[in-house]
């Protein structure tokens, strides 16, 4: 077969190599608690199971779902975005729900970019952008993240005259780093000059530990060329439902709706139906964000008396530590040993050598025996 050489020159994705390890210890009788991929495990609020029970039974001949979304999906996510970000999009022009937002973001390198041109992402960082951009022949320019910056990408190590897309993920994977609005507005500012498309991933914005909540690119002064991702995977504990949305400049999302009928990545009449309950609902969100900063403070204290230091911001449902002697892969491995996974940073990108991450999804129970383990050793 003439396959893509980009899958040969990507190798094995990140959370596959971390699977087989898991379970290849798992195999010699040691019980995990995973804190390495970040898939919450927390429940999904009972009202929104049954808004998806009562959809499959409202709908007993099932239609293929339009890739623009149902028009009472899209009026719920605007309502959430004025509630939440004070931001008016419309929701017949700047919104459409997607699959997750996991597909959306690997989709864009096939809608903006051309041979030759470049995409830009954060390292360390989510992968997903850049393996996309491979795919799809576009070269990656990685841009340095660093503690000194705030985890921010470095603006000024962009190439800008072939750019196509500068992603921008706030709250960070896996640094937690919350982008300040003034510093969108100056990325935003950048992109409008040389024509970039400012593509912000922001499926962890409504979760905080501290701060004022976290800003989004829906509410820069100018949406031109900006597209902003969202996820009920982690705002609602819906993973497995995969339902998300983007919305941003009229022309790109116009430009997104002729390229998603190919695909096929609409979600289901039924889980549009449940995620309009949840866009709906910001009650549940509150006390999602209480369970994850109980598990932090479960967890956190634990963490430094096993010597490693918390380095990164204070978004998401990650906690970016530090290695004391620099070596992220043997720690991750001694401690799976002992039965606590966490993500060795070296799997995030460059610039992640020397640090762990640790995602908050296990439940609070299973966090203190994580915690209990830590002390002990």
């Amino acid at each position: 077969m003439r396959l893509n050489p980009a899958l040969a020159r990507q190798g094995t994705y990140p959370f596959v190599r971390l699977a087989e390890a898991k379970a290849r210890v798992a195999a010699t009788g040691v019980s995990l608690i995973d804190l390495g991929v970040g898939e919450p495990r927390e429940e999904t609020p009972t009202f929104i199971r049954e808004a998806l029970v009562a959809a499959v039974r409202d709908e007993p001949v099932s239609t293929y779902p339009a890739a623009v979304g149902l028009p009472e999906l899209r009026a719920a996510i605007a309502g959430w975005v004025g509630r939440r970000f004070g931001a008016v999009v419309d929701p017949d022009t700047e919104v459409v729900p997607t699959l997750g937002s996991k597909e959306a973001i690997y989709g864009l390198a096939q809608v903006v970019g051309r041979p030759g041109d470049a995409i830009a992402v954060a390292t360390p960082g989510y992968p997903v952008p850049a393996r996309s951009a491979e795919v799809a022949g576009l070269e990656v320019a990685a841009l340095p993240s660093r503690a000194s910056d705030g985890w921010l990408p470095d603006l000024d190590a962009a190439p800008w005259e072939r750019l196509a897309v500068l992603w921008v993920t706030s709250p960070g994977n896996p640094s937690g780093a919350v982008a300040p609005l003034a510093w969108l507005e100056e990325a935003a500012r950048r992109c409008r000059r040389h024509d970039v498309v400012l593509a912000c991933d922001e499926a962890y914005v409504e979760l905080w530990f501290e701060g004022a909540a976290p800003a989004s690119a829906l509410q820069l002064r100018d949406r031109r060329l900006v597209a902003s991702f969202h996820s009920l995977s982690k705002r609602s504990s819906m993973p497995g439902y995969r339902s998300g949305f983007v919305a941003g400049d009229a022309e790109l999302i116009g430009a997104l709706k002729r390229h998603r009928p190919t695909v096929g990545t609409a979600p289901q009449h039924f889980v549009q139906r449940a995620s309009i309950a949840a866009w709906d609902d910001d009650a549940h969100v509150v006390e999602t964000r209480a369970r994850y900063a109980a598990k932090r403070d479960v967890l956190l204290p634990a963490l430094r008396a096993a010597g490693l230091e918390p380095v990164g911001g204070p978004g998401s449902f990650f906690l970016w530590l530090r290695v004391p002697d620099g070596d992220d892969e043997a720690i991750c491995a001694r401690w799976l040993e002992r039965g606590v996974v966490l993500t060795p940073g070296s799997y995030l990108g460059a610039g992640g050598e020397g640090h762990v991450r640790a995602a908050l999804v296990p439940t609070l129970a299973a966090c203190e025996r994580a915690a209990e383990l830590l002390h002990a050793a």
